[in-house]
């Protein structure tokens, strides 16, 4: 199955999403039963990255919430909220 991940910064994160980026980036890149397929950051009006979107292969939605609880992005303080939901490829299929 694949979901969407959607999560948003906390306000003036920008420094801790800084930080916490190349931790955040191998964890995405570190052998694991969830497989990341597509993942960047969402950005406000003025460019300014303010959360992340990820679509990822796993078997199950917990399976997924388990996984996201190890971000580095998350442990630092950065997340203000995280939104999963399963999601049905259409167009655009990796």
């Amino acid at each position: 199955m694949e979901f969407i991940v959607y999560s948003a910064d906390k306000p003036d994160g920008l420094h801790i999403r800084q930080s916490a980026r190349d931790a955040h980036l191998a964890w995405l890149k570190a052998p694991s039963e969830i497989k990341p397929l597509v993942a960047g950051p969402w950005l406000d009006d003025e460019g300014v990255m303010r959360g992340s979107l990820l679509i990822v292969e796993a078997k199950d939605k917990q399976a997924v919430l388990d996984w996201l609880s190890g971000d580095p992005y998350k442990t630092a303080g950065l997340t203000a909220s995280v939104d999963v939901k399963a999601y049905k490829w259409v167009i655009g299929k990796p």
